[in-house]
This record gives C-alpha cells, sequence and structure tokens, in this order.
C-alpha cells in the first residue's frame, strides 16, 4: 500500500534538486483520488445513518476537482488529502473531506441555488460550494481567516464568492432569503435569525450540541408554506459557534 504522505515528504524533499512542477500536481491528483475512494468507503460504512451509499455525482466531481492542499497551511499540505481534519491556525479546522461531501449532499444544490456559509474556515467548503452553484456567501468571525479565505479565492480565480467578516448567528439578511444554509460551527441550538433567511422550500444543515457533549448533524427543512422540520443525520465533532449570542 502506498503511504501518501510520505511520498508527499519525498517529493518536497527532491525539489530542491529540480523537479517540475507537474510532479507535484500528479502526486496531489494521486492523493486526491485516495480521498475520494476514502469519501466512497465512509458513505457505504455510515449508509444505515445517511440513507443512501453514494453521493451525488455532481458532489463528488467537486470534490475531485477543488484543490484540497490550496487550502491548508503550509505545514500541512503533506496531510491535505487525509480523510480527516486539519487545523488551520487560530483553534480552527478544516473539516474532514467525507463530512463536507455529506453536507453539501444534504443541500441538494443546483445552479440556480443561493446559498450561504457560516463558518468560511480556510474557504475550502465555499469552493466546494462554488462548484455546484455560482450564488455562494459565506461569513467568518475571525478576521486573519476571512482575508486568508478570500486572498486564497482571488488566487484561484474564484472571484464570484462573497466573503464577509462577521458573526454568522446573525446571517446575511442583505442577501437572503436562501435556498441553502450551511454552518460549519457546533451550535447549542438552530439559530432563529438562520431560520428566517432560509427561504420556503429551503434546506439548512448545522451541528448542533457543546463542544463536551454529543453533537449531531441536523438537517433543518422549511416547506412551501414556511413549516420548519429537523431530522438529525450522525454524530459528528465540530469546533463550537462563536458571537456575542
Amino acid at each position: 500500500m502506498v503511504n501518501y504522505r510520505i511520498l508527499s515528504v519525498l517529493l518536497f524533499a527532491l525539489s530542491g534538486s529540480g523537479l517540475s512542477d507537474a510532479l507535484f500536481a500528479a502526486d496531489y491528483k494521486i492523493q486526491q483520488q485516495a480521498m475520494i475512494d476514502a469519501i466512497q468507503n465512509d458513505v457505504i460504512e455510515t449508509s444505515i445513518y445517511i440513507g443512501k451509499k453514494a453521493f451525488d455525482p455532481a458532489v463528488m466531481k467537486a470534490m475531485a476537482s477543488v484543490p484540497r492542499h490550496e487550502f491548508v497551511p503550509d505545514n500541512q499540505k503533506s496531510y491535505a488529502y487525509e480523510n480527516r481534519p486539519l487545523p488551520i491556525g487560530y483553534g480552527q479546522t478544516i473539516s474532514q473531506p467525507y463530512i463536507v461531501a455529506l453536507m453539501t449532499d444534504l443541500l441538494n444544490l443546483s445552479k440556480e441555488h443561493k446559498v450561504l456559509e457560516i463558518g468560511t474556515g480556510s474557504g475550502y467548503q465555499g469552493a466546494i460550494l462554488n462548484e455546484l452553484t455560482p450564488q455562494v456567501f459565506t461569513i467568518e468571525i475571525i478576521e486573519p481567516l476571512a482575508k486568508r479565505a478570500i486572498a486564497t479565492y482571488k488566487r484561484l480565480q474564484l472571484d464570484n464568492i462573497q466573503v464577509r467578516t462577521g458573526d454568522g448567528y446573525f446571517g446575511w439578511e442583505e442577501h437572503a432569503p436562501f435556498d441553502a444554509i450551511i454552518v460549519t460551527a457546533a451550535a447549542d441550538h438552530v439559530p432563529p435569525p438562520l431560520v428566517q433567511q432560509l427561504k420556503n422550500g429551503g434546506r439548512m444543515i448545522i451541528p448542533v450540541g457543546s463542544r463536551f457533549f454529543v453533537q449531531q448533524l441536523v438537517l433543518v427543512t422549511k416547506d412551501s408554506e414556511g413549516k420548519i422540520t429537523t431530522q438529525q443525520i450522525l454524530p459528528v465533532r465540530f469546533v463550537p459557534l462563536t458571537g456575542k449570542h
């Protein structure tokens, strides 16, 4: 079995002797395919919870297209395609790829949908969403992370993703209502402002629970008449949502 992390370290060590960028790119693609395989295995293993044995092909295409190594710190690049969360500074993490794919899949996005993300982090989840719809709005409360994500989006020419620094608990009323909302940090309740900004017929995915107890990934749906229903999907672990609330 190939140890992809060791392979990446070896390639980095060889770079000083003239190893081409193309070889690095090929190595990342190998690792990315291994990540996709790991996600597919996790889908099968958790099918009893999520009610399916495969994600939407469009979601998996997005996961196979967005370069995760561009969204992690330099000292984490050799781990970028491992199917686990990674630290990105300021006590925050980039989520496990399987969880990113799962939460994206649960939104049922299409090209005409407008989506709000609470917790920009490194920008990776927003980039995945952008593969499915050009209308992505994302809020990050930690200013240095928001600035870093903006710079990454600019470098990768993802110019249509709109980033704001602020408290995501209160949503982004200026651009509401949203067809979908994704929250990438755990709250102890579903924020009422986000429910209000969710369009009738919309879906929100959010981890609910405290840092020290079991959190549940919760799917919130609003029907055509504005009635709210919730469904627990599976146990998860996220950093807590922060802010004045």
